[in-house]
């Protein structure tokens, strides 16, 4: 099976009490069980993100069945995400060059050694 490396990027409202918040929605006890589901079902393999600052860098390991289409259309069937991403969204901010509706960003690679 082949895996594919995905990264994407989206920031956090620049506030320390917002960000300690958010990062307690994301250790293994706060995360919910449906979102982690909601991860692995579409092909998934492993989920990270990463922050500085209030800027993230999310990395995915996906599979061959992986179809960001499908994800994108499971979320916005599933009301525990959609819940979540309300939720979320509480403490997350665009990227200025985000399209409407836009909020984790699709990076490209320039570079690998």
């Amino acid at each position: 099976m082949e895996r594919k490396r995905l990264c994407f990027s989206c920031d956090l409202k620049d506030d320390p009490e917002l960000i300690a918040e958010y990062k307690k929605y994301h250790t293994p006890a706060n995360t919910w069980p449906e979102i982690t589901k909601s991860i692995k079902d579409p092909g998934i393999l492993d989920m990270q993100i990463y922050l500085t600052g209030n800027r993230m860098f999310m990395i995915m390991e996906v599979d061959d069945t992986f179809d960001p289409i499908k994800k994108t259309e499971m979320d916005a069937n599933n009301p525990k995400v959609q819940e979540w991403e309300r939720l979320m969204w509480k403490y997350q901010q665009a990227l200025q060059w985000a399209k409407e509706g836009e909020k984790w960003i699709e990076l490209e690679q320039i570079f690998q050694h």
